[in-house]
């Protein structure tokens, strides 16, 4: 079985391949040569992912999976979600995402959030959505240099360590993108 998986993200690329059984055979975007941007103008999680999905299946003919993931901070109603990778801009650059939101939570006793990944399967021209959701809080100063995105300011619920300072495979087996990626392979694997 070959699947493509719709990111231009290489970092993205790098935690699901760690997870995909060697018998799925996983397409990037580079590999069908689809090199332009894929709309993401939906105004919820599962509808960019379900987008994303659809359109590297409507215009290129393979099936697909793409993701989404926000965080949602309980603090700022849910924000920054969908909106998580230009929370600070169009630029989409992470340290200022990280240092707004650290800005926005400076006096707030709260810092509860959680990651939101929503995974949207195209095959055999039906559609499948898993989701995964890793829960903790947001800490008040940037830790560790692994991951990528929110990672250094996310310290999972039972952790001492943010995102940022752990390995993948740890980060994989209880966040947000792992657990919604587990589905997704189970459902392949059936």
């Amino acid at each position: 079985m070959q699947i493509v998986f719709a990111t231009n993200n290489l970092n993205k690329l790098k935690e699901v391949q760690a997870l995909i059984p060697n018998h799925i055979k996983l397409l990037s975007l580079k590999d069908i040569e689809c090199f332009e941007d894929i709309p993401e103008t939906e105004n919820t999680i599962e509808g960019n992912a379900i987008q994303k999905a659809t359109y590297i299946k409507e215009k290129y003919g393979y099936d697909c999976f793409a993701d989404d993931t926000g965080l949602e901070v309980e603090a700022l109603n849910g924000d920054p979600g969908v909106f998580s990778a230009r929370y600070a801009g169009e630029q989409r650059n992470a340290n200022d995402n990280m240092d707004k939101l650290l800005k926005a939570l400076k006096n707030t006793p709260t810092r509860n959030a959680q990651f939101k990944t929503v995974v949207a399967l195209q095959l055999n021209n039906q559609q499948h959505t898993f989701t995964g959701i890793c829960k903790g809080e947001i800490t008040k100063t940037k830790q560790g240099e692994q991951g990528f995105g929110y990672d250094p300011i996310f310290k999972p619920t039972g952790y001492e360590k943010t995102f940022a300072e752990m390995d993948l495979s740890l980060k994989n087996s209880i966040g947000h993108r792992g657990k919604a990626v587990s589905q997704l392979v189970s459902f392949l694997n059936l």
